[in-house]
């Protein structure tokens, strides 16, 4: 890999956006918005069929979100940056009832939509002035139609603030506060903040991820009979609002927000079950390497090929190889990464006080991303930092786009992320240079992550539709809880599991199941993954010449369903199985080296 002197930037600037939080640019701003928030509501809820103010409050809305989206983004990046400024959360609490009364206005504006005729409707959408919202104002009128009355839309925001969110806020408030006792293998006892667990149970030591599993496990018995209170508490809550907004299936609203049809939906998962042993090849070689049968839960993340005997990787030569990998692919990549990097937009400081995880924001406001990461000197740092980037990528390639033609589906937002990835896996994996235990490596982190999103998260999806149609007759028990988990487990995973190698409590300490912003936060990851499968397997066939019409693909990202840009961009149908059946199926040759490893 590239070696160079580390002066790359790794902290990130957000003075582009204010001069600082709580400087005057910044208390101007947010006093400005909520004036201007209130002020479009009132003017919303006394809309009626005059289509032409209907129009001047659609385009006023996109200003304000606008807006909205930035000092959100601008929030989220200082709360990330130093968990423990009290006064940012304070303002991200303060935030989140601005939020709610835009949610308000919004549900005036699709009251007012759905209540127009087709007439109407068309004749408004010819207006000069919605030209190229016509798909965002299209959804905004079908969200009207699928919605209570105005009045109760505005008693859900405010009950959801205290509510149904405050259920995923003591899930957090918990959570955060959790640790245990655990016995390491060398004897000594230390209590673990439960933070913790998961990167314990993806060390290479096998007796410290068994270890930090089965102790870990405490914590989440001992608050069971809670979580499945605020589980139960988060899918009710839905269930009757689905309910009283005239949605037949529970899957509507979260297929909705990701722009994708049922029929999609099931295709993909039919190719994934018909073509299951691929994954589950990846997991039996895996336990071939550690020496057992079969895995256990908590041997799912843990690398089973060693990373190679090297000096850890520095922040520049990680940019360095991204850079590399890019430009050779994808020289506009490359260029926007180097932008990036320039104009300090990539946050990766390791030092006390920032959260985990990784993300990617942005602001419509200042057309400007941000990558947020913290980097530890290791080749799965350097991965995330190009997963990263290709989100980023996405939201420059949209930024001639008006607002509400820029706004994409998670659904596409994960292609375009693994699509960067994938760039980077492979131009490591061609360099002539490439150590054959590097090689190894790399190969078994692929591995990882194709049985994550061809099993793990579909066993997250069977688990929720599940516990959706059990939680439409009642509350569920804990026990019942496990049991779904289980079954879920082991029908996904196989024979790949030992006999007692499942985690019945999953469902509690996976987060993404207790989110109350979105529903079913899981099968838009494997979405993302198979398309980019696809795209990627498309651009090695096609070369360069396939680049423009990739970027015509992230482009109309947030103009078109996933049907419809897919259908115009790439010729390919998402509702036949033989499209994901193809796209699953591009794994083969790295499962088969991997498969080859002595």
């Amino acid at each position: 890999m590239p070696h160079s002197t580390p002066t790359t930037p790794d902290r990130w600037s957000l003075e582009s956006w204010f001069s600082g939080f709580g400087k005057a640019d910044y208390t101007e701003f947010k006093a400005a918005l909520v004036r201007d928030v209130e002020l479009l509501k009132t003017r919303a809820a006394a809309l009626g069929g005059n289509t032409a103010e209907i129009v001047g409050v659609i385009n006023t809305l996109e200003t304000v979100s606008d807006r909205l989206g930035h000092l959100s983004a601008y929030l989220g990046c200082l709360s990330a940056d130093d968990a423990n400024d009290e006064g940012v959360k304070a303002d991200e609490a303060w935030i989140s009832t601005l939020e709610a009364e835009s949610t308000k206005l919004m549900a005036s504006l699709r009251s007012a939509l759905a209540a127009l005729s087709d007439a109407a409707f068309d004749s408004m959408l010819s207006d000069p002035a919605l030209k190229n919202a016509e798909h965002a104002v299209k959804r905004m009128r079908h969200e009207g139609q699928h919605q209570m009355s105005a009045e109760m839309e505005s008693l859900a925001a405010d009950l959801n603030v205290n509510g149904l969110h405050a259920w995923g806020r003591l899930y957090d408030t918990l959570t955060g506060k959790m640790e245990f006792e655990m016995a390491f293998p060398d004897g000594h006892k230390e209590i673990v903040p439960m933070s913790r667990r998961r990167a314990l149970m993806s060390e290479g030591d096998r007796k410290l991820r068994e270890a930090a599993f089965h102790d870990g496990q405490k914590p989440w018995h001992d608050h069971a009979v809670t979580l499945a209170a605020g589980l139960n508490g988060i899918a009710g809550t839905r269930l009757s609002l689905f309910g009283r907004r005239g949605l037949p299936h529970f899957l509507d609203t979260p297929l909705f927000d990701g722009a994708m049809s049922r029929k999609s939906l099931d295709a993909m998962l039919e190719a994934i079950h018909a073509n299951i042993d691929l994954p589950r090849r990846a997991i039996r070689k895996a336990a071939k390497l550690q020496g057992t049968p079969a895995l256990h839960y908590f041997d799912l993340e843990a690398p089973q090929v060693a990373p190679p005997d090297e000096k850890p990787l520095t922040w520049d030569e990680a940019c360095a190889t991204v850079d590399h990998a890019f430009s050779a692919a994808y020289p506009k990549l490359g260029e926007y990464f180097r932008e990036m990097l320039s104009q300090r937009w990539i946050e990766a400081q390791p030092r006390a006080g920032k959260r985990p995880g990784a993300f990617c924001t942005g602001s419509q406001l200042k057309h400007e991303e941000r990558v947020y990461m913290t980097f530890h000197k290791t080749v799965h740092d350097m991965v995330t930092l190009a997963h990263e980037v290709g989100h980023a990528w996405h939201s420059c390639v949209l930024r001639p786009a008006r607002s509400f033609a820029a706004s994409y589906p998670m659904t596409l937002a994960e292609t375009a992320s693994n699509f960067g990835e994938m760039i980077l896996l492979d131009g490591l994996m061609s360099d002539p240079g490439i150590t054959e235990a590097t090689k190894a490596y790399l190969l078994d982190q692929e591995m990882l992550r194709a049985h994550a999103y061809l099993i793990n998260i579909p066993m997250r999806y069977e688990f929720e539709k599940a516990f959706y149609t059990e939680r439409a007759g009642g509350e569920l028990s804990v026990s019942r809880f496990s049991e779904l988990m289980n079954e879920a487990q082991r029908k996904l995973y196989g024979d790949t599991l030992l006999p007692d190698g499942t985690d019945p409590m999953f469902w509690a300490y996976k987060m993404h199941f207790f989110i109350t912003g979105v529903s079913f936060y899981n099968f838009p990851y494997v979405f993302g993954y198979l398309l980019s499968q696809a795209l990627f397997a498309r651009f090695k066939a096609e070369g360069a010449a396939f680049l423009p019409r990739y970027e015509a693909f992230l482009a109309m990202t947030g103009s078109a369903t996933c049907e419809e840009v897919v259908k115009q961009t790439l010729g390919e149908d998402l509702t036949k199985p033989e499209f994901w059946a193809t796209a699953l199926k591009a794994m083969e040759p790295s499962l088969q080296a991997y498969e080859a490893i002595k």
